[in-house]
């Protein structure tokens, strides 16, 4: 058996129950501990507070708030939290986004499981972690200041722009993040002035285009 996790007390924070059971095995399998599971951003703030555990393994898009919301409340509540994003889709905006937020890496889902257990014990040990297929990207993005239109998004303006284009609607996007829906109308007119955009098919496609969204 692989130990080189033992004694590492881990919480899973992803809406998909078979996902989740699968890191279970592998971290279990690697002498971690799971201590907790959590369905979506805010259920795991909740149980992050309930189980203080050594790293939180994240997904990015989960219901309600997401990942990227959950994570920047939870540094504001625990600054010193150690979290390790993950996304189904192969981008750099997001990492991007997610590491500027305080994340302590992030990993591509397609990556192998010896990958995704070396990221979990490099997070643990205190040190950051990116995928290496998207270390490169990830650099050139920080460095240069990214040239797409995708990245002058505000963070809550992301957010906004990831719930909208999964086919949100404004009223759910409002109740996810306790905002009233003229402050999301507001954030929507905002996002379609930075992007050019006319309406909701058109946030889809450059949602999907970008890698942010399966097809």
């Amino acid at each position: 058996m692989n130990s080189n996790l033992r004694g590492i007390r881990v919480m899973l924070a992803d809406d998909h129950a078979i996902v989740r059971l699968g890191f279970r095995l592998l971290l279990e399998g690697a002498g971690a501990e799971v201590v907790g599971e959590a369905e979506t951003g805010e259920s795991a703030i909740r149980l992050y507070a309930e189980s203080t555990p050594d790293l939180v393994v994240m997904d990015v898009s989960m219901p309600g708030i997401g990942g990227l919301a959950a994570l920047e409340r939870l540094l504001v509540w625990a600054p010193k939290a150690r979290v390790l994003m993950l996304s189904a889709h192969h981008d750099d905006i997001v990492p991007v986004r997610a590491l500027r937020l305080g994340a302590s890496g992030y990993l591509c889902k397609r990556a192998a499981p010896e990958e995704f257990l070396r990221a979990v014990g490099q997070v643990a040990a205190g040190r950051r972690y990116i995928d290496p297929e998207l270390a490169q990207n990830v650099a050139l993005a920080q460095l240069s200041g990214s040239a797409n239109p995708v990245d002058s998004l505000t963070e809550k303006e992301l957010a906004v722009f990831l719930k909208l284009a999964e086919g949100r609607s404004v009223n759910d996007v409002a109740s996810d993040f306790c905002l009233s829906p003229s402050t999301v109308g507001t954030h929507l007119y905002h996002i379609k002035q930075k992007l050019n955009l006319q309406n909701a098919a058109e946030l889809t496609l450059v949602a999907v285009r970008n890698g942010l969204i399966e097809a």
